[in-house]
């Protein structure tokens, strides 16, 4: 999002990714939720930029042709303790500026949501919630950057800083040192490890914290909207959400590791979610599940009113030429298009001049997704494209057209996940077991590689392996 918002300018902008794709990380490890903010604590820069993200996705979603649902969310309260909280909720949301704000009665919220508990007594209302695809944002962003001149770096590990006479100059990565007047370090889990390399903030921290996830099969049960608990200390808690590729999907837990790129989930971590979603809608049932995963959230130790903990997006005070974002946690992805207004006018505060693009293209149009399309639309799609006639994902219904689309794209699908982002194909019920084989002959013609170098995710991650002649010996 930020490298949109600067491609707005005259500016030579890069984005240097450790991975060989976007959207690789905790941007799209999440429960794609685009939160009220009623949450943050009041004055806290989570809360505004929450709120203020909240109205920019809605405008933004559209121009990056992005699926949004505007699901909105009941925080519901079971039982008379958890009903006397409300209150104290609303209250806060309203501090926040989060409109429409509402407490419902139990027969109202089971009229809303049948598949609840009985024991709920009440909820909070936040219309203004909704879910997003995760995927499709990270990747309208870039791509829409990527149109308007922004240079995009993949496979780029940051390995050490140049500061001369007090000012960050270069950073040295895999793919050789990079120059620039500004470098924004927006490293998620590993921003406190970028920022220690020049000396900044040594007390800061990021703690990652392992949130594991449940998505269940389109013909299990179904919600309408975002449904939480009552929040703890912890968190939001475990939450059962619809999605905007219509499954449901529980999640998740917190739980603090030591390996910030462990993303392993976890049978006792599974059991307690499941124990949690049931006490929210009785009918979440393990026998529907068709997918688990995990995220990690960068929560950092920055609190400045030595209690909450909030993000801390700063000009460098220790080297000239660095911006900091560090312990964007929840409600960071919501926030992202306002962090990046945010930053913009940091830099702009700080003497670099933003000079408006004429030219600039502020809308992106995705890839169509042959299952949502009428009859009428999908003969016609064929008729100009006879590759959209082929399915190669059947429970998706994903063409060989998509994936094509996709491997030319702005910001070219080179793996098997990285298609799977872009077109949804082997989410399914069958996880992929009959898309593979095809999948990876596609990617092979189009990219005049051999089977063996198509990966799933990136480097080491190979489907086929080749044995020489001494290996076999």
């Amino acid at each position: 999002m930020i490298a949109r918002e600067l491609s707005r300018y005259k500016l030579s902008v890069a984005v240097v990714e450790r991975d060989s794709d976007v959207g690789m990380g905790q941007s799209t490890a999440n429960s794609a939720i685009i939160h009220s903010g009623h949450d943050p604590a009041p004055g806290s820069l989570k809360a505004r930029l929450n709120v203020r993200g909240n109205e920019l996705w809605h405008q933004i979603a559209p121009e990056l042709d992005i699926p949004l649902d505007k699901t909105g969310a009941l925080i519901v309260a079971v039982g008379p303790e958890e009903q006397a909280g409300l209150r104290p909720l609303y209250e806060r949301g309203k501090e926040n500026g989060v409109k429409g704000l509402e407490i419902l009665g139990r027969d109202q919220v089971l009229e809303m949501e049948p598949h609840l508990t009985p024991d709920v007594t009440g909820a909070l209302s936040t219309p203004t919630a909704g879910v997003v695809d995760p995927f499709q944002g990270v990747l309208g962003a870039a791509e829409n950057a990527a149109v308007n001149g922004v240079t995009f770096i993949f496979d780029a590990e940051v390995r050490g800083m140049i500061v001369e006479n007090g000012a960050l100059t270069g950073v040295e990565t895999t793919k050789g040192t990079i120059e620039a007047q500004w470098f924004i370090n927006s490293a998620g889990v590993h921003s406190d490890e970028l920022m220690h390399m020049v000396g900044d903030h040594p007390e800061f921290e990021i703690t990652a914290r392992r949130g594991e996830y449940f998505v269940f099969d389109d013909s299990a049960f179904t919600i309408s909207s975002v449904l939480f608990p009552m929040p703890s200390e912890k968190g939001k808690g475990i939450l059962v959400t619809t999605t905007t590729h219509g499954n449901a999907m529980v999640g998740p837990n917190s739980d603090p590791i030591e390996d910030k790129e462990d993303r392993s989930v976890t049978k006792e971590g599974m059991n307690s979610i499941l124990s949690g979603a049931h006490r929210l809608v009785p009918a979440v049932s393990p026998r529907d599940v068709i997918a688990t995963f995990a995220g990690l959230r960068a929560t950092g130790n920055h609190a400045p009113d030595g209690k909450n903990k909030d993000f801390l997006i700063e000009v460098s005070s220790t080297v000239e030429g660095l911006v900091n974002l560090a312990g964007i946690e929840s409600p960071g992805y919501v926030s992202s298009p306002a962090i990046a207004e945010y930053v913009a006018n940091l830099l702009k505060e700080a003497g670099l001049k933003l000079e408006e693009k004429s030219d600039w293209q502020p809308k992106r149009q995705r890839i169509p997704r042959f299952r949502d399309l009428s009859h009428a639309e999908r003969a016609a799609l064929v008729a100009q494209n006879p590759a959209y006639g082929r399915i190669v994902c059947r429970c998706e219904e994903v063409t060989e057209g998509e994936i094509i689309d996709a491997i030319h794209s702005p910001i070219p699908a080179t793996s098997y996940d990285a298609i799977k982002r872009r077109t949804w194909l082997g989410t399914g019920r069958c996880q992929g077991s009959f898309d593979y084989p095809r999948t990876m002959e596609i990617l092979a013609r189009e990219l005049n590689m051999s089977m063996t170098e198509i990966t799933k995710k990136g480097p080491g991650s190979v489907f086929l392996y080749r044995q020489t002649k001494e290996e076999v010996i």
